[in-house]
């Protein structure tokens, strides 16, 4: 089977599996935690085999495009909701979830899926360390939004209380916060391999460092009396739209090092 008819199949099955998890969230049935985990599961096995599939056929960790690292930014997220579902049970923020997961991959099937040789700055196995954990993380921040906006929005919460919400937050920042490190500090040793130089200054290293600066001010706030609640909800949210910015905003209006990543 082919990657294009594996992806599809994960496709509509995280889409199939926006149905109960709707009914779960607003209809506040407890019946249907479990199957809608399992069919999130399914597709994401279709999406693994996917991936494998591009992998082996490109010689090389799909993540060398925009097509291919949309496509691995879908997996991560799901992947680390599955992970926040099994620890802190939050199968009722699924719906949200698989919205966004459904949006990333309508985006990426939007890009060219032609497979191409890597480009000389990119053969390096740094590659796979340093993508994966920065998406890794992302997808952690992605769910940490998720619980930031329904924090903030009145009337949304349905049985999920304000305090459920911020150590979710707290929890999925936390899990991320390492990974964005590791992936910062990996694709500065990549960097220096590459171009001979550790920082540069280049657009999205920039952007990274103003990701990370963010989710290390909200780790600290988190420590002071006087911040909590809602504050610190803008904090995450503020968060993930710099990642947003980072990944897909600076590729399109700034200039650098990574316009490869189109």
């Amino acid at each position: 089977m082919t990657e294009s008819n594996l992806l599809s199949i994960a496709f509509f099955i995280y889409a199939a599996s926006i149905v109960p998890y709707f009914l779960l969230f607003f209809k506040k049935t407890t019946r249907l935690g479990r199957p809608s985990m399992l069919m999130v599961l399914a597709g994401l096995v279709f999406h693994t085999a996917a991936l494998a599939v591009r992998w082996k056929l490109s010689g090389h960790a799909p993540m060398s495009n925009m097509y291919e690292s949309l496509s691995f930014f879908s997996w991560a997220l799901v992947a680390a909701y599955l992970i926040a579902d099994l620890f802190l049970k939050i199968s009722r923020l699924g719906f949200f979830v698989l919205l966004c997961n459904i949006a990333i991959l309508v985006y990426a099937f939007s890009h060219d899926k032609t497979m191409k040789p890597l480009m000389p700055a990119l053969q390096s196995n740094w590659l796979l360390l340093h993508v994966s954990s920065c998406f890794l993380s992302y997808g952690a921040f992605a769910i940490s939004f998720i619980a930031a906006a329904i924090y903030l929005f009145p009337g949304s919460k349905q049985e999920l209380t304000l305090e459920k919400l911020d150590a979710v937050m707290y929890k999925a920042i936390l899990f991320g916060f390492p990974l964005l490190t590791f992936g910062v500090a990996s694709g500065a040793i990549w960097a220096n391999e590459a171009w001979g130089r550790y920082w540069s200054w280049d657009p999205k290293e920039t952007w990274s460092l103003v990701t990370w600066l963010i989710y290390a001010l909200y780790l600290h706030l988190r420590l002071m009396k006087a911040w909590g609640g809602k504050k610190l909800a803008w904090v995450a949210m503020t968060g993930f739209l710099s990642v947003i910015f980072t990944y897909i905003g600076v590729n399109y209006l700034m200039a650098g090092l990574h316009s490869y990543a189109r």
